[in-house]
Formats: C-alpha cells, structure tokens, sequence
C-alpha cells in the first residue's frame, strides 16, 4: 500500500486506512486473517487488529466465530444498494444521449420495460428534416422493436415466453418477427453481438440499433438506441451507429454501478 505522507491537510489517516482495508478485502474475495491483512496492506498487525475492531462494531466487517477470519460485512451491502436505488438513470443518461444524438444526427431513445411494452423514459431528436414520432411516456411492442428486444435479450427464455403470451406477436410489417422460436433465435444473437436491430421491423423504412443498459446486479433494466431512416442507416453509417450506441450504453451503465457485474 502506498504511504500516508504527503495527503492534503483535511486526509484523515485512520479514514484513508479503514477505505484501503475494504479495498484489499474486495480483491482478496475470500475471508482473511489478521496476518494476511497486515502483510497485504503493510502495517502492524495491531494497528490493522484496531481499524477492523471498529469496522466490526459498525457492521462494515464481519468476524467468523469459527475460524476468527475477517470478510467485508452486511453494511457495506445495504449501504451499496441504498446508493443504487438512489440513482435516476435519467440523469446519468441525459448528457451521454445528447453526445449521441450529436454524434449521429437520429432520434435517441432511452427505454425501460413496463408490462411487457418499451416505455420511453427520455427522448433527443434528430436533426433530419424528417423525423420519428415519439414521446416520452409513449409505448411500443417489444418483438419488433430494437429497445424491445435490447431488454428481452437479458430476461429468461420463461420471461419472454410469458411476455409474447401476454401481448402477442402481431405483425407490423413484412418483416416482423412472428414467432417465439424466431423471436429467440433474435434474441441470442443480439446477446452474442451486443446489441439489437430493428430493421423495418415495426416501420417500413425505418432501422434502429439499441443496445443494453446494465445496473449494479448485472440485470439489463434500460436500453438506449438510435434510430433513423434507413437511407440515412445504411453502410459505414450504420456501423458508426451501432459503434457509438454501445459506446453509449457501457457509459451508462458503468455510470449505474455495472463494474464487475456486467456479463
């Protein structure tokens, strides 16, 4: 660990001290001894035996009455998911859906799932003289959309089955999937690539590339894309969209706390 000298005034050691515990503990993964801590963090074992007495008493560091070994504590979770739970994925999304839609020139979207439909949670416009009509607030079926099946793509092949019984498979154009074996089969491909396309699915001439939002768990509540006419997502500016849309969606969901939970 690296030395205490040279912190600015206000760095409280014992503070800076308790925080590197927890850090060495995390990458450890497993419970430690007093003496593996201490020769981890390089400091005496009585000074490390006091930092994790007190980390103990407040529930941040639990004790195993069997082997006396140490492991981050049941605070530290409760305190990380009242943390993500205070997180409005709007807010973190607005100015990463704003560069998008600069960088594109398309309608951006941000979507969650909602009774089995894509709920628009926030919306950019493009800049084309002809545009997409939608509103925050607005629904749209799941099968046939690209934010619909970006959310399908990470619930279960049960949830999805439950979801297509419920509200059905219509066709909205010729090229709409109809099927539940099709709709999986879509599904899985857009877990193996990273992203979904809706191409004239729901719209004729119309294509959308979204990709997943993670959060803290690793699940996939939110979705952002961009979509456009298919005269303008076509060739090298498709794969620019579809480049910039996943850059976008790593972003957020970093920004959501995904880390280590993304799959």
């Amino acid at each position: 660990m690296g030395s205490d000298e040279g912190r600015r005034p206000s760095h409280v050691q014992s503070v800076g001290r308790a925080m590197a515990l927890f850090d060495i503990m995390a990458e450890a993964g497993q419970e430690m001894s007093l003496t593996e801590i201490s020769v981890r963090s390089g400091w005496a074992k009585s000074t490390v035996h006091g930092l994790l007495s007190t980390l103990r008493d407040y529930r941040f560091v639990d004790q195993s009455q069997e082997t006396g070994r140490y492991r981050l504590g049941v605070r530290l979770f409760e305190l990380g998911n009242a943390v993500a739970k205070s997180w409005d994925v709007r807010v973190v999304a607005k100015p990463h859906l704003a560069r998008l839609g600069k960088s594109l020139g398309e309608t951006v979207h941000l979507a969650a799932e909602s009774d089995g439909e894509v709920l628009y949670l926030d919306k950019v416009e493009s800049n084309q003289f002809i545009r997409i009509v939608s509103e925050v607030g607005g629904r749209l079926p799941m099968h046939c959309s690209g934010l619909g099946k970006a959310l399908l793509a990470y619930k279960t092949d049960a949830e999805v089955k439950r979801i297509a019984d419920k509200k059905g498979l219509a066709p909205m154009t010729r090229r709409t999937i109809t099927s539940l074996p099709g709709l999986l089969s879509e599904l899985e491909k857009t877990r193996s690539r990273g992203y979904a396309m809706d191409d004239e699915e729901i719209m004729d001439n119309l294509r959308c590339v979204a990709a997943p939002i993670f959060d803290c768990g690793g699940a996939a509540p939110y979705a952002v894309s961009a979509s456009g006419l298919c005269s303008n997502m076509r060739g090298e500016s498709l794969d620019r969209a579809i480049q910039f849309v996943m850059q976008t969606a790593e972003t957020i969901s970093r920004l959501m706390g995904a880390g280590a939970s993304n799959p």
